[in-house]
């Protein structure tokens, strides 16, 4: 495969420009740095809460579902890390579906990825509501205040300025907050188990699985333990600004998730351990805080513990935004490359290397999900469910590559041929576990990108030479391009579908586990229909790429 093929770049009047920006990057980013970003990125409110919510959904079983999480997340993260050291790009996770699949499904995950921003206001949000306990009158208890809007938006423009400069020392900061995020939460688990250790908690209370085995299936989503887990493959959106990324990414991509399950597991034992017998009257469904581990050091009487804790609930959010600014910026220069949203925003900083335009655009989105109006929780609550959507788009993309003729990619994973469709599958589950009630404002909101493809197409917006330059291949006709994105919208619609007919707070029409085998079935009908489609798609694309 021609090189200029590998990188998603045509032959179009754009091309120079594309090519110069990106070389603007700077490939400063070793493996250490990546591994906190990554570590980072997984770390950040949900650490002080997941343990409870699972504990509540599943009792000691919970420790499964960190384990399957991690296993899962791990099988994911396979295909990105190949995707990665095949092509690394700045946003890649955003350029590699447009490049497999074409310009619909480009547009449908470019869209879901830009409306997750407001995942990072949500941290930003989740800080002034801790804030609270040392600054009362910024939250209400229901959402911020003026003046808590006034300090939110003062954090946001922070965060935003602490990216403007380069990499390097995004990275070195980074790395700083990540070694508090490691001590805070180890110093935690060590201090309450040093406080008193309750023997048999494994057992008692109803066993071990006190609510079934189907129940560490809902602690995935309900429990908070995929939003714990996720974010693992922030390494990978820097993979235009490291160094040797065949090397460094699948290493940095695969320690940041290991240190973060064995993290969690600890977090998870020292939770039920320690929590008194007296509030265990009603099982684990009946332990309830509003602050975990903070009102649990309270009750043990580690005071010093609780000061610590109330002051990380700032820190390790502010840390999470921290690269979520970031990672933002990398997704929206990677859309404006696309053609998504204007080229104007893919402008890179030439002294710095940093996509500093795409840095303010993020910041004025984060500024719009800060604002309280109405479902505005609901809508944050889907963010992580939209994201996700990357993963299955990743498993695609990497699965039509290879099939390609003349396909290549690093060869970094091992048998991919089966690793690919059933990270799709995985992607899948974690989609219909989120439940109903998120996926149902989630997937009609990603297809509410269908308005933005069929504008950008009638709108004449960008001529034809930017069209084919966008890594998608020459410019096709409508129907072509519907027929070759048409496996996105129908698994959207039929997920949409099942969702509602299912146990995981649907209908129940669709009884457990059958919901889950037909949701799997038709993750793998749908895989293999989309490869068709992007080979299909790459066979029509190949003659421009030279």
């Amino acid at each position: 495969m021609a090189e200029s093929q590998v990188s998603g770049e045509g032959d179009g009047a754009d091309v120079p420009e594309v090519q110069a920006q990106e070389r603007r990057l700077r490939r400063d980013l070793g493996f250490w740095g990546l591994t906190g970003i990554g570590f980072s990125n997984i770390v950040g409110s949900g650490w002080l809460f997941a343990a409870m919510y699972a504990a509540q959904t599943a009792g000691p079983a919970a420790l499964l579902s960190w384990v399957g999480a991690g296993l899962l997340c791990g099988l994911v993260a396979l295909v990105m890390i190949e995707l990665g050291a095949s092509r690394p790009e700045g946003g890649g996770t955003v350029r590699w579906p447009l490049f497999a699949s074409g310009r619909l499904v480009g547009t449908l995950i470019g869209w879901s990825t830009l409306l997750s921003v407001g995942g990072t206001a949500a941290e930003i949000s989740a800080i002034m509501q801790y804030a609270a306990h040392y600054l009362p009158g910024i939250y209400n208890g229901h959402t911020l205040t003026l003046s808590g809007l006034a300090l939110a938006a003062g954090l946001s423009t922070v965060l935003t300025a602490l990216n403007w400069f380069a990499v390097r020392m995004f990275a070195q900061l980074n790395n700083l907050v990540s070694v508090f995020k490691i001590v805070i939460p180890v110093v935690t688990v060590i201090a309450l188990i040093a406080s008193g250790w309750h023997s048999g908690r494994l057992t008692d209370h109803g066993g071990f699985a006190p609510y079934g085995y189907v129940a560490c299936l809902t602690a995935l989503a309900g429990g908070g333990i995929v939003y714990s887990v996720n974010g693992f493959q922030a390494p990978l959106d820097f993979s235009g600004e490291t160094r040797n990324p065949r090397r460094t990414i699948p290493a940095a991509v695969l320690t940041g998730i290991g240190l973060a399950v064995l993290m969690y597991l600890a977090l998870q034992l020292a939770f039920l351990f320690t929590v008194p017998e007296h509030l265990l009257g009603n099982g684990w469904q009946g332990v309830s805080f509003e602050s975990p581990f903070g009102q649990l050091a309270l009750i043990l009487n580690l005071h010093w513990l609780a000061s610590l804790l109330y002051a990380d609930a700032v820190l390790s959010p502010g840390g999470s935004a921290y690269v979520g600014v970031a990672i933002n910026a990398r997704h929206t220069y990677a859309l404006a490359k696309n053609g998504t949203i204007p080229r104007f925003f893919m402008k890179v900083n030439e002294r710095f290397g940093i996509p500093r335009r795409a840095l303010a655009i993020n910041l004025v989105v984060i500024m719009v999900f800060l604002l309280p109006f109405g479902g505005w929780q609901d809508i944050v609550s889907v963010m992580g469910t939209m994201y996700l959507l990357i993963y299955a788009a990743s498993a695609v993309a990497v699965a039509v590559f290879r099939a390609e003729p003349g396909g290549r990619t690093a060869g970094w994973i091992p048998g991919l041929g089966w690793i690919a469709p059933l990270s799709f599958v995985v992607a899948s589950e974690f989609i219909y576990w989120s439940g109903w009630h998120d996926l149902r404002l989630a997937l009609p909101l990603v297809l509410g990108g269908l308005l933005i493809f069929l504008v950008m197409r009638r709108s004449g917006a960008r001529d034809k030479a930017a069209l084919e330059s966008d890594g998608a291949g020459p410019s096709r006709s409508l129907g072509a391009e519907l027929r070759t994105g048409a496996w996105l919208v129908a698994y959207l619609i039929a997920l949409t579908v099942l969702s509602w007919l299912g146990t995981f707070e649907g209908s129940g029409r669709l009884p457990a586990p059958y919901d889950s085998v037909t949701v799997a079935a038709l993750a793998l009908a749908v895989f293999f229909w989309a490869v068709r489609s992007g080979v299909r798609h790459l066979e029509v694309a190949r003659p421009i790429a030279v």
